[in-house]
């Protein structure tokens, strides 16, 4: 990602405004946490959608940010308070996914989620591909296609991710690499010529 240097410091705007995020949650300012909110919000809100659907996803972004709140007092300006939104979500739903036993109700609804109707017209292809690609990441191991999801599609940059997901920023791109090389190969078995310059 590409960052603009503000002249005369060498701190980047995005962690500039982790730390006004962080300082200003510290001081019990409700504006500042709101502002985070918008921020993430919605995003936070699809990544938690992954792990349960509808109203829990929702009362997890919420339950998140209460518990972010509570924990003010030992929030670190130096650590990504993105990363940990997503951690206490990601943390949350697992928890709520495992108290009421829920992963096979889950894969069920991925795949009725993941299902579309078949059309007749130009698009037919580039949905095939797409409902392929999403078939070949929810096959990839649990940590490669979290790592991946939360890079490309959160957005994350890797150090965030690896604070997300509480491994080394190292461990996160062995991750990736083995993730894209993988779907790379998915692809090219599908369709060399996608992959062609």
């Amino acid at each position: 990602m590409d960052h603009a240097f503000i002249v005369g410091s060498s701190v980047e705007p995005d962690e500039l405004e982790n730390r006004r995020w962080v300082r200003g949650i510290q001081a019990s300012d409700h504006a500042v946490l709101e502002s985070f909110f918008r921020s993430v919000q919605p995003r936070l809100l699809r990544y938690a959608e992954r792990f349960v659907s509808g109203d829990a996803a929702h009362d997890i972004v919420q339950e998140a940010f209460v518990k972010i709140w509570s924990g003010r007092e030992q929030l670190d300006p130096n650590r990504s308070l993105k990363a940990l939104a997503y951690r206490t979500v990601r943390n949350l739903a697992l928890n709520r996914v495992r108290d009421r036993n829920r992963r096979g109700e889950l894969l069920q609804l991925n795949v009725v989620e993941n299902r579309r109707p078949a059309r007749a017209d130009a698009a037919t292809m580039e949905e095939e591909l797409s409902e392929k690609v999403e078939g070949w990441i929810e096959a990839l191991p649990d940590r490669q296609r979290e790592a991946l999801r939360l890079s490309r599609v959160a957005g994350l940059t890797h150090q965030e991710v690896a604070e997300a997901m509480d491994l080394s920023a190292r461990t996160v791109n062995n991750h990736l690499v083995r993730a894209l090389r993988t779907l790379r190969d998915h692809v090219r078995a599908y369709d060399p010529t996608l992959l062609s310059p």
